[in-house]
C-alpha cells in the first residue's frame, strides 16, 4: 500500500486537486457495511453512492474477493458463505478445564488485555478464564479500581496494589461469581473508563455466553463503559452458545491471538472494531 493509498480522500487527478475521491480503502470499507446491512449491492449502485466510476468499483470488488471479502456476481456481490460452519455449545466446561484450554493463547489475549487496561483508571473486570488471567496482569497497577463480580479473581490477586472492588449478590459455584439483581444494582450507577468481557463465542450475529445467570452484569458492564472489550481466543469463532450477550455493533476492541476467518473479519471491519493480535510472549514468561 502507498502512502497515498492510506489516505482517506485523494486529490483527483483529473480535477489538479479540486476534487476529492474516496480512497480504496474508505470505499471498500463502506462497501462491506452496504452488503452487511443489504446482503447483495450492484455496481452501477456503489458507483453513484461513491462518486466514482463502474470501472473502479469492479476494481475495488476483485480486491476484496481476492481478500476473501467477498463473492462477485454478475454485475455486483454478495457476502461470502462461511467457509466454517457455526458451532452451538450447550455444556459449560468447568473453570478448571477452560483454564486449561488455549492456555497460551489465553496468556497472550491477557497480557495485551493489561498492557491495555493499565491506561485507565476504572476497570470492569467480567468473569471467565482469560479475565481471570488478566487480572493478575492488572492486580500490581497501584492507580487502577478494578470493579468485578468475580470472587476467584479478588481472591486469587489479594493482596494486590490495585483497588478490588467486588459485587456482591448469589453465588456461582463453579464459577465464583456473583450476580443477581443485588450485584447488578450496586454496580448500576458506577461508569467505568473500560471493560474487558469474556465470552464462549463469537459469530456474525455478536458474542455469547454460557450462562444466563452472568449475562446481565455483562451488559450492565458493556453499557455502562467508555471502551467495550471482548477476550476471545480464536478457537471460539464461530461457535455460540445459549445467551446472545450482545451483537458486534456493542462493542469496541477485540483482543485474540490469531485473525479472524476472512467472512467474520470483515464482519468486524464493517462494524468499525478494532482488532488486536496479542503478540507472543517473551520466553520465560
Amino acid at each position: 500500500m502507498t502512502h497515498n493509498d492510506a489516505l482517506p480522500f485523494q486529490p483527483d487527478a483529473a480535477g489538479s486537486g479540486a476534487r476529492l475521491r474516496r480512497s480504496a480503502a474508505s470505499r471498500q470499507s463502506e462497501v462491506m457495511q452496504m452488503l452487511v446491512q443489504q446482503g447483495v449491492v450492484s455496481v452501477p449502485e456503489l458507483a453513484a453512492k461513491l462518486a466514482v466510476s463502474e470501472m473502479t468499483i469492479r476494481r475495488d470488488l476483485m480486491e476484496m474477493e481476492q481478500k476473501g471479502s467477498v463473492c462477485r456476481t454478475h454485475g455486483g456481490a454478495v457476502l461470502p458463505q462461511s467457509g466454517t460452519a457455526v458451532a452451538i455449545d450447550q455444556v459449560e466446561p468447568s473453570f478448571e478445564s477452560r483454564l486449561l484450554q488455549n492456555h497460551e493463547a489465553k496468556l497472550r489475549i491477557a497480557a495485551a488485555a493489561a498492557e491495555l487496561g493499565k491506561k485507565f483508571r476504572t476497570l470492569a473486570l467480567d468473569v471467565g478464564s482469560t479475565t481471570f488471567l488478566a487480572a493478575r496482569y492488572l492486580s500490581q497497577c497501584s492507580h487502577l479500581k478494578i470493579f468485578t463480580n468475580s470472587i476467584r479473581v479478588a481472591h486469587d490477586i489479594a493482596p494486590a496494589k490495585a483497588e478490588i472492588y467486588l459485587a456482591g449478590g448469589r453465588m456461582r459455584p463453579d464459577e465464583m461469581s456473583t450476580g443477581g439483581s443485588a450485584a447488578l444494582h450496586q454496580f448500576s450507577s458506577l461508569w467505568f473508563d473500560i471493560t474487558f468481557i469474556g465470552v464462549s463465542g463469537l459469530t456474525a450475529e455478536g458474542i455469547y455466553d454460557y450462562a444466563f445467570e452472568d449475562a446481565e452484569l455483562k451488559r450492565l458492564y458493556l453499557n455502562r463503559s467508555s471502551l467495550k472489550v471482548v477476550l476471545c481466543d480464536a478457537s471460539k469463532f464461530q461457535r455460540m452458545s445459549l445467551v446472545h450477550l450482545a451483537t458486534l455493533a456493542q462493542f469496541d476492541i477485540l483482543i485474540t491471538e490469531q485473525g479472524p476467518p476472512p467472512v467474520l473479519s470483515a464482519m468486524l471491519e464493517a462494524a468499525n472494531i478494532d482488532v488486536i493480535i496479542a503478540p507472543a510472549l517473551p520466553k520465560g514468561a
